[in-house]
């Protein structure tokens, strides 16, 4: 499978603080990759990194330059425009007309079922639409790769299952997942390999169902007390 985006030996530090260390990451086409870990680990700032919005202090960035990548935060920012005008500005921004970026725009509203909410003020949208049209905005790029930060963390049961519906269906159509969640039952739902962070550092990269029904121990005792909820 082609990697699609690697980081070799990657150091992020913010000052005297050191929030990734001698990170070794690739991520190949149509895997799902949940990155898990308490507050802290440097899950989100991992994210960053592979988005390019943070620049590694030491290590290195590949990205296929042929490869699209998108990212949906925790909290999505939401311009001061429709919800159609928030999907069909990205999509003029990367140089396409902008009726044909109304139209598209309106296909990835259908596509998380939003069509009925287009014209309404996006900040007007409750948590779990506001996530949707995060991720009908990213879905509406095409990318090869999408980056998800605590998709739905601050949603109802019934919005967590629409985003996680979703994600799945983008999954499904081989574009590469990269997810930080505390969700642990998430994690056994949608992704196919885990990597446990601690105190930036990663301590397993395994396939989930050898992450949750393996010798954790062996790697880290503080996995073991994440995965029986103990450490958070």
């Amino acid at each position: 499978m082609r990697a699609l985006v690697q980081l070799k030996g990657v150091d992020v530090r913010f000052g005297a603080v050191a929030a990734l260390r001698g990170i070794d990451l690739r991520v190949a086409a149509g895997e799902r990759v949940a990155l898990i870990g308490a507050n802290g680990s440097g899950k989100s700032t991992l994210l960053r990194v592979l988005n390019g919005l943070v620049a590694p202090s030491a290590g290195t960035l590949l990205r296929d330059g042929a490869a699209r990548q998108a990212m949906v935060f925790q909290q999505p920012f939401m311009l001061r425009a429709s919800a159609a005008s928030n999907v069909a500005i990205g999509l003029w921004l990367q140089g396409l007309r902008w009726g044909r970026s109304r139209e598209l725009a309106h296909d990835a509203l259908r596509r998380v079922g939003l069509d009925t909410v287009a014209q309404r003020d996006a900040r007007t949208l409750s948590g779990g639409q506001q996530q949707r049209l995060a991720l009908a905005r990213a879905w509406s790029l095409q990318p090869d790769v999408l980056l998800l930060d605590e998709p739905t963390s601050s949603l109802d049961p019934r919005a967590k299952a629409d985003v996680e519906r979703l994600m799945a269906e983008f999954a499904a159509t081989g574009m590469a997942l990269v997810f930080a969640s505390h969700n642990l039952g998430q994690v056994k739902r949608l992704a196919t390999r885990v990597l446990y962070l601690e105190q930036g550092r990663v301590l397993a990269d395994l396939p989930v169902r050898d992450f949750f029904e393996g010798p954790l121990g062996e790697t880290s005792n503080e996995a073991e007390l994440f995965v029986r909820g103990e450490l958070g």
